[in-house]
């Protein structure tokens, strides 16, 4: 699995303790990540959350990426951002348990976190754990036991509603602004990591022409 990670600016800083703790725990697992940034440094190119969820749809929509760890301050105005794009899944996390329960029930691709409310002693614990309930074993397999059939079948039945609900990427992709949507496609190795991923060539080709 590729698993994306993406910071907007006001945790950027934090960027190399979450992408640490997400490959100590996923790699050995045999996933791979791939660190968008912000990474915290002077001078790169600036995400907010709002272009976190651009970002987020664009990796999943174009195959680029599987699954996607993002969040902000609160984590709130990742999830909303990234849950207002076709393809995407997004559950806000704040313990292991809902990491586990998300995975689980929901069967998402994305998780926002809360990076500053109790990010305090023992954070990147917190995080190790997050994901290791994250990505445990096969997710969409039911809990508790007795509730897998019903929440599998609302699993499937919400995935149909948002085909529904939703535009097609390319096109949102080319009703958006435009200045926003460079922006949020302007990291420092945003083009190494999405072109040699990409699996989508017509999205692939429109983001070529915005760069």
């Amino acid at each position: 699995m590729k698993i994306a990670l993406i910071n907007e600016n006001s945790q950027a800083a934090k960027n190399s303790i979450i992408y640490e703790s997400l490959k100590k725990v996923v790699e050995p697992k045999g996933h791979e990540v791939f660190n968008y940034g912000m990474y915290g440094v002077e001078g790169e190119a600036q995400l907010t959350y709002v272009q976190n969820g651009i970002l987020a749809a664009i990796l999943l929509n174009s195959g680029a990426a599987d699954y996607i760890i993002t969040g902000c301050g609160t984590g709130e105005g990742a999830m909303l951002a990234c849950n207002a794009f076709p393809g995407v899944l997004c559950g806000h996390i704040v313990d292991p348990s809902d990491a586990y329960m998300f995975a689980q029930i929901n069967d998402g691709n994305a998780i926002s976190l809360p990076f500053a409310k109790g990010f305090g002693w023992g954070a990147e614990l917190n995080l190790e754990y997050i994901f290791e309930k994250l990505f445990e074993g096969e997710s969409g397999q039911g809990y508790p036991k007795d509730r897998v059939v019903p929440e599998q079948r609302n699993k499937k039945i919400l995935d149909e509603v948002k085909k529904v609900t939703h535009t097609d990427m390319l096109t949102i992709l080319k009703n958006i602004d435009r200045d926003l949507l460079k922006g949020a496609v302007s990291g420092t190795n945003f083009k190494e990591y999405f072109f040699d991923n990409c699996k989508c060539d017509e999205i692939a080709e429109y983001i070529k022409g915005i760069l």
